[in-house]
C-alpha cells in the first residue's frame, strides 16, 4: 500500500503531465470543473479543481465533510502511483474495475481526450 505523501507525489506528477498537454487540445477539451481523488485503502479524498490554467490543489486532502466533486475518482493508492507512472493503463483499469469514475458523459468524454 502507498503512503498518503506517496499518492500526494502521484498526484502532483499528474498535474505536471498535465501541463504538457498543448494549448489548443486544452482550449478544445478542458472546462473548469471540480475533481476529488477518493483513495479508499487511505481513507482520504484529495480535492482540486481542472480548468484552462492546469490541474491545481490535488495534493490537499481533506476537505468538507460530503462535498461533492464534478468529477470523482475511486482508486486504491497502488493503483494511483501506477496509473501515474504509466505502469497501469486507464482503459484497462477502468474496464477491470481498479478505478471508478463518477462524472457527466460529457466531462468523461473530455477526460478521454486528455488522458
Amino acid at each position: 500500500m502507498a503512503t498518503v505523501e506517496e499518492c500526494r507525489a502521484a498526484l502532483r506528477k499528474l498535474a505536471e503531465q498535465f501541463d504538457e498537454v498543448d494549448e489548443e487540445t486544452k482550449a478544445k477539451h478542458v472546462v473548469e470543473r471540480s475533481v476529488s481523488c477518493h483513495v479508499p485503502d487511505l481513507d482520504t479524498t484529495f480535492y482540486g479543481r481542472i480548468h484552462h490554467g492546469g490541474l491545481e490543489s490535488l495534493d490537499g486532502d481533506g476537505g468538507e465533510p460530503g462535498r461533492q466533486a464534478d468529477i470523482r475518482l475511486t482508486i486504491s493508492s497502488d493503483d494511483l502511483v501506477s496509473l501515474v507512472d504509466g505502469e497501469l493503463d486507464m482503459a484497462r483499469a477502468l474496464l477491470g474495475g481498479r478505478v471508478k469514475v463518477e462524472a457527466s458523459i460529457g466531462d468523461l468524454f473530455r477526460l478521454r481526450r486528455l488522458l
